[in-house]
């Protein structure tokens, strides 16, 4: 007999509230909860795909270990010991000689999260990789220089707001990104409806510009010169309100843009002037929210835009304000359960980068493998992540990766990274875990948690990411870890939360525990500088001004820019194997406007050769006038057709990888994040 289950899709940010009917093990419907508070009954078509993750063949369901070319199945105990043994002998030759890369999978599994630093502990890490330097710590960064905490994230409040601002994000795609906001389009309507505006600035017309009431092209990895223009608006405004008494050194930041002309920064971007300033009374008169995200954080300049973002909801009067920039109060505290956070306490062995958040950056891997001498990496552990397609110029990576001495993926595919592995440790599917957002439901739109058990017992023989890290851990400092469970430990973290509430109590609401709408009047209490105030003028990003004005002395150069692109039925390079997902017209492809196709003899449909110092690929074009003239567009997370790799539906749609262009040494110096925005390219016929 059929039976029902309210889960959480644990896919991408937004946290939908699901209702899973299933008999037995076969999956009949999943569709949208309505009665869930956060998601409202929306979902997206990823929602639909955790069937095919569970169900998947080419999901593997035992460890793998290679020999040469050849794969063979082994047992837990035979790869727990074989990887102990061989991870213990090269940190005897060289403690530092071990590395980890943390894939964005890891961001949805609270399991995970709680249990990662006991592997981190066994080998004794100073080198420690992740998605964050290719995604969001120039805003991590800027939080901590501004808030005092590297978690404590400003959320747009668009519910109540009358003017939404978006730089660089496409949430009817995302669903949001470091802001949990499903059922973005129905929300976007109300606001609509209720008289608001909705304007977004991107060098593509967007799945979101599309619904917007006004979209503004700008040129690629601009930003930082728009929001200096559309600061010295605000800060020139005469209703600009009074700042609140806890908001320090404005002056000193208005001194800084004083070399800036706002009119050579807006030619410089493409936007104009008048909409720059039309842009700022609509922040000053308010409520507003200016949001800006990964286009804005893909750049040289990621910081200084995120900290430039933050200054302007400040000045025009929006942070901390119903309808502009609120804070949540989460049942979890992440702030609070985590320091804040820093910067520069040690560098990288190569090149010299500072570690930020406790992180090297992505970029940086390759070469640190690559580099002789003590430090070098010789063994790695990939938890959840697919570097070689999601990280600068991978194709460089990928040939780093066969120069380890070890390479152990905690991975649920042979995808284009575990390939490079002696060892691939799957985990369980995804509807026989459980789930909770640990980090994502302190960003989302309402005070919300909802506990999903686990659909599915897990397959007989089969383990938990976190019991595989736990393992791991063990084998490789043969020491047992007597340590509670990842759900006694959110037990523990929810009644130590501001509402004081257990699991239990959580659990027994299927559609999730709601608190409320996120509330006004948080700060300065939820401030975490030591004096509970906001510099607004830290010294490095007053100085990287400096680095931004130089930039006004170059003219654009007619070289085409890429940037990259979302798409809803997609998240980054790990749902391609799924048949409902990659059904339909092609998706990874060029996109490019009609006057830059028309002068390069590209037609629609045609292939072409894209090329940049880091190298070249090809891909069918698509002439479309959302994109900017001068502007071409690749999706990221593509390139499945690497031998080795076994993932038949992904390899029968492989696309190219835009991490074949991207340039390992283009990074934001202040926060080590790699700069994909703007990337200079050749386009032409292929040959």
């Amino acid at each position: 007999m059929p039976t029902t289950h309210h889960r959480t899709c644990s896919i991408c940010e937004a946290n939908c509230g699901i209702i899973v009917t299933a008999e037995g093990r076969d999956i009949i419907s999943i569709k949208g909860d309505p009665d869930n508070a956060l998601s409202r009954g929306h979902i997206c078509p990823k929602a639909t795909a955790l069937a095919d993750l569970q169900n998947d063949p080419d999901r593997l369901r035992n460890p793998l270990k290679r020999n040469g070319e050849a794969w063979e199945e082994i047992s837990w105990d035979r790869a727990l010991a074989e990887i102990g043994e061989r991870t213990r002998a090269i940190l005897a030759r060289d403690a530092s000689g071990a590395a980890m890369y943390i894939g964005n999978p890891n961001a949805h599994s609270y399991a995970n999260s709680l249990v990662s630093g006991e592997l981190k502990k066994a080998l004794g890490l100073k080198t420690i990789y992740s998605a964050s330097t290719v995604d969001q710590m120039p805003h991590m960064v800027a939080n901590l220089a501004l808030f005092g905490h590297s978690g404590l994230w400003g959320v747009p409040d668009i519910d109540r707001t009358e003017t939404m601002i978006i730089l660089g994000g496409n949430p009817m795609a995302s669903n949001g990104s470091v802001w949990t906001v499903p059922d973005f389009r129905n929300r976007a309507k109300a606001l609509q409806k209720r008289g608001g505006q909705l304007f977004v600035i991107d060098p593509r017309r967007t799945e979101t510009a599309k619904i917007a009431d006004r979209h503004l092209f700008i040129r690629p990895a601009t930003d930082g010169l728009l929001l200096v223009a559309l600061l010295q608006a605000v800060l020139a405004h005469p209703e600009r309100p009074a700042l609140p008494d806890y908001v320090d050194n404005l002056d000193a930041v208005a001194d800084a843009l004083s070399g800036f002309d706002s009119a050579t920064c807006a030619a410089q971007t493409g936007v104009a002037l008048g909409d720059i300033e039309w842009l700022a009374d609509r922040m000053v008169k308010g409520p507003a929210a200016l949001y800006g995200r990964i286009g804005a954080a893909t750049q040289s300049f990621g910081t200084l835009n995120a900290w430039l973002i933050a200054l302007i909801n400040i000045a025009s009067g929006q942070l901390d304000r119903e309808g502009g920039l609120l804070f949540p109060t989460p049942l979890v505290d992440t702030v609070a359960m985590a320091g804040p956070g820093s910067i520069g306490r040690r560098h990288s062995r190569v090149s010299g980068h500072p570690l930020v958040m406790g992180e090297f950056p992505a970029a940086a891997l390759a070469e640190e493998i690559e580099t002789p001498g003590e430090g070098q990496i010789k063994a790695l552990f990939a938890v959840a992540g697919n570097p070689v397609l999601s990280t600068p110029n991978g194709r460089r990576l990928d040939a780093a990766l066969e120069g380890l001495e070890l390479m152990v993926s905690i991975d649920m595919y042979r995808n284009a990274t575990s390939r490079r592995a002696h060892y691939i440790l799957p985990p369980v599917g995804p509807l026989e875990r459980e789930h909770y957002g640990l980090f994502l439901l302190p960003i989302a739109i309402r005070n919300f948690g909802k506990f999903s058990k686990p659909l599915f017992e897990a397959e007989e023989g089969s383990l938990h990411d976190w019991q595989i890290i736990r393992k791991l851990a063990e084998a490789i400092s043969g020491v047992p870890i007597e340590r509670a469970t990842p759900r006694e430990l959110l037990d523990n973290l929810l009644k130590a939360g501001p509402y004081g509430v257990s699991l239990a109590e959580v659990e027994a609401e299927p559609s999730g525990k709601d608190f409320g709408p996120l509330q006004a009047g948080r700060f300065p209490e939820r401030l975490r500088t030591p004096t509970k105030r906001i510099d607004c003028a830290p010294a490095n990003l007053i100085a990287d001004l400096e680095r931004l004005h130089g930039t006004l002395a170059h003219a654009n150069d007619d070289r085409l820019r890429l940037i990259g692109r979302r798409h809803v039925r997609s998240n980054n390079s790990w749902l391609h194997n799924s048949p409902r997902l990659v059904k339909g017209p092609e998706r990874c492809t060029l996109m490019i406007h009609p006057d830059d196709a028309r002068a390069r003899n590209l037609g629609d449909g045609s292939l072409a050769e894209i090329s940049s110092k880091s190298g070249a690929i090809k891909l069918p074009v698509e002439v479309t006038d959302d994109m900017m003239p001068g502007t071409v567009s690749i999706p990221h997370g593509w390139g499945h057709n690497l031998p080795g790799v076994s993932m038949a539906v992904a390899q029968a749609h492989a696309g190219a990888s835009i991490n074949d262009l991207t340039e390992e040494d283009a990074l934001d110096p202040l926060s080590g994040n790699a700069a994909f925005s703007g990337v200079p390219v050749e386009v032409r016929p292929a040959a």
